[in-house]
């Protein structure tokens, strides 16, 4: 009677499960097209240079707004700790130029923790970057056990006053473990999208996650390479179909970036493999610029690496050439960031002095590209 019972019950489910799927809006695997970047201004001018009261502050982020941006990044005495939380400043560009906030606190572990459905303790907070799909929701690298690979993926809905709603994605199948954020969502033609993940315990690989237009994850495509540890996938579009991923190896002794690219809009990727671009296995940002050129931020110096460096593709990344230096004088510069604001300027932000900071800039197109190497003073 027992056995009975249950199977009849996996029968239930497996017939609401292809219920809902056959209900589920099929999804379109054509990719949004990104907009243009536009040429000027031909200045770069630095709005935050930021140091941590606490520890720590790193892994920044940017959200775009029609008025200006916003930077988030996690802060606390050291990273993964139990006094970590996430911060914020806003920049608005009023008469007098470009205006930044007093840094706050944006996400609170215990609020987060009363927020989330079901209530759960939330040990530390991690990367976190914008929810492209909802304005002013962000997905964050959640810890309520163990460290960094036992982390889950949460959608955030914040309020004045703190989170107001949070819920885990379901990425993983080892108890939800394991999935974490670093890079931009990729926006797709049927106005649906997807969000660059990763996964650390095990066998680590990259993924594309896939929501439904209502926010529901829809689909998971692994990005993975025999014999590599690829995390920290950024994708930068290159049409409807195609794309190039960029990805960090967790191992620190190839001393290389690594690369995959889809042609059929993400559903299936290429063996990730080791690239000749310099990497002292640390993320990179990117950006495309149009007409297959690509703008990379990362450390691609063996020499230098605690430099970051602006690159340009003219071959939809095969090739580069630097344009732009900002030298680490006081600690490497790691976790950049790259977004393309309202009118045409390009944000870029990075944690500086071995995140000892945060550090914010905006730029124009003419000026990266007008660089040819120079180098330029950073914290």
């Amino acid at each position: 009677m027992i056995t009975a019972a249950i199977l009849g019950l996996a029968g239930v489910s497996l017939g609401l499960s292809a219920l809902a799927l056959r209900r589920a809006p099929r999804l379109g695997w054509v990719f949004a097209p990104p907009p243009p970047v536009p040429a000027g201004p031909a200045q770069c001018e630095t709005l935050l240079t930021y140091h941590s009261h606490l520890g720590q502050a790193h892994s920044p982020s940017i959200l775009c707004r029609p008025d200006g941006f916003s930077v988030l990044w996690f802060e606390g005495s050291a990273e993964a700790q139990a006094d970590v939380d996430i911060y914020e400043v806003s920049f608005a560009k009023g008469p007098q130029g470009w205006q930044a906030s007093a840094a706050e606190q944006r996400v609170g572990r215990q609020a987060l923790g009363r927020a989330m459905r079901p209530r759960q303790l939330v040990v530390t907070l991690g990367n976190t970057i914008e929810d492209e799909a909802r304005r002013g929701a962000v997905f964050s690298t959640v810890v309520s056990v163990g460290g960094w690979a036992a982390a889950s993926v949460a959608r955030v809905i914040p309020g004045p006053g703190g989170p107001l709603s949070a819920e885990k994605l379901s990425l993983s199948p080892m108890l939800n473990r394991s999935a974490l954020v670093k890079s931009p969502m990729l926006a797709y033609a049927d106005g649906s999208h997807a969000l660059p993940a990763y996964f650390e315990m095990g066998q680590m690989h990259g993924l594309l996650v896939r929501f439904h237009p209502d926010g529901r994850v829809a689909d998971t495509r692994r990005m993975d390479g025999a014999g590599l540890n690829p995390i920290q996938p950024m994708i930068v579009p290159l049409d409807g179909r195609r794309a190039v991923a960029f990805l960090r190896d967790f191992d620190v002794k190839r001393g290389c970036l690594l690369r995959c690219e889809t042609e059929d809009g993400g559903q299936s990727w290429s063996p990730v493999e080791t690239t000749v671009i310099a990497n002292p296995s640390a993320p990179v940002a990117a950006l495309p610029l149009g007409d297959g050129r690509i703008l990379m931020a990362g450390n691609d110096d063996p020499d230098a690496p605690a430099d970051l460096c602006l690159s340009i593709s003219a071959d939809e990344g095969r090739t580069w050439q630097r344009c732009r230096r900002f030298e680490g004088k006081s600690g490497g510069l790691r976790y950049p960031m790259l977004r393309l604001l309202a009118e045409g300027e390009i944000a870029l932000c990075y944690s500086h002095g071995t995140k000892a900071g945060i550090c914010v800039q905006v730029m124009g197109r003419d000026w990266i590209e007008a660089g040819a190497g120079k180098k330029e003073g950073a914290p």
